[in-house]
């Protein structure tokens, strides 16, 4: 098993245990839309690992975080990680962006809604990025966050997967920790996998 590999293990050990401690953690729904190729093949089948759409992503506990969150729910599905010495191939493999961004509801000349292309992660932009200061009175802070998974055929690298997660909660909230906000959005998309092509559902 490669230091990626065991990083995301131990990410999903951790992920796992805080998700168990804050499971009473009432936040919305997460908004989900999934996309699938009329030709996919072996959906939910194989050997699959989880890498960045960023390469300088790979080395961030954010993102081996969400990586952990996106391994677990890809096993329950019916994929499966190379077992450490295992000399086989991945059939397929998901590439994983989530974006994170801190708001105050109602302030003037707020930021827009994040984009999630998926080409480029945003681990790196942290949160709370001069979005102004907390004044009295003024409503809590939110934490929109934004997930996109590809899962690409190999060789040739073919798309024949997509899906997008979105939810916003309060920052005081315990599942705006990247640790439970993985574990939750990672469920919300792929529970029903693969779903209904071009469907936008509401996970609660």
């Amino acid at each position: 098993m490669n230091q990626t590999a065991r990083s995301i293990a131990l990410a999903a050990f951790l992920a796992g245990g805080l998700a168990l401690g804050g499971c009473a953690a009432q936040v919305g729904p997460v908004e989900v839309t999934r996309f699938s190729a009329p030709d996919a093949p072996m959906l939910g089948r194989g050997v699959i690992r989880v890498d960045p759409a960023s390469p300088q992503d790979a080395s961030s506990l954010e993102f081996r975080t969400y990586a952990a969150a996106v391994a677990q729910e890809l096993a329950k599905v019916g994929y499966r990680q190379a077992l450490p010495g295992e000399a086989v191939r991945d059939t397929q493999v998901a590439i994983l962006s989530v974006e994170r961004q801190v708001y105050q509801p109602g302030r003037q000349g707020s930021p827009v809604s994040v984009g999630v292309g998926g080409a480029t992660g945003s681990y790196g932009s942290g949160l709370g990025l001069g979005l102004g200061i907390n004044l009295a009175g003024r409503p809590q802070d939110q934490v929109d966050t934004r997930m996109h998974v590809m899962i690409k055929d190999r060789p040739d690298g073919r798309t024949i997967w997509e899906g997008r997660a979105a939810f916003t909660v309060g920052s005081k909230s315990p599942v705006a920790q990247t640790s439970l906000g993985a574990a939750k959005m990672a469920e919300a998309l792929f529970k029903g996998f693969p779903g209904r092509s071009g469907e936008t559902i509401l996970v609660k």
